[in-house]
């Protein structure tokens, strides 16, 4: 249901890593898993200590794309930060959706550091019975 535009997102991911920070107008690339269940399609994004007021969702067309932003915690003034391996910036993805599913009724919950969406199968794409007329009857076939 989704289609791959970036054949070196890998690359990408690794360069952005090396890079350091996202920003707004370079954000780092966000983990997802992409899968089907049922009638609809289910993508969870990991975005561990991102409040859920700093995560935008927007829908144009067929492209869905996610950003988010991990601030850095406000600290007393006689705090020395010792270690920092947390990633702190802008995140962002962007998705090509397949023309059969329904973008109009996409349901984001956000729990434990997870995004998931949940992205209906649209009616057009399920399987459905067509009736053929055979002389003054009407023959079903299920496909």
């Amino acid at each position: 249901m989704l289609m791959r535009t970036d054949p070196f997102r890998e690359l990408d991911r690794l360069a952005q890593q090396l890079t350091g920070p996202g920003t707004w107008s370079r954000p780092s690339a966000m983990l997802m898993d992409a899968y089907r269940e049922g009638d609809e399609y289910v993508v969870a994004f990991d975005l561990p200590g991102v409040p859920a007021d700093a995560i935008d969702i927007d829908v144009e067309r067929n492209m869905l794309t996610v950003k988010a932003e991990r601030r850095p915690v406000t600290k007393a003034d006689n705090v020395q930060m010792e270690l920092s391996e947390r990633p702190l910036g802008i995140f962002s993805r962007q998705i090509v959706l397949a023309d059969t599913l329904d973008t109009e009724h996409i349901q984001a919950d956000y729990d434990a550091g997870v995004l998931t969406l949940r992205i209906p199968i649209a009616e057009r794409a399920k399987p459905r019975k067509i009736s053929i007329g055979v002389g003054s009857g009407h023959k079903e076939i299920s496909g």
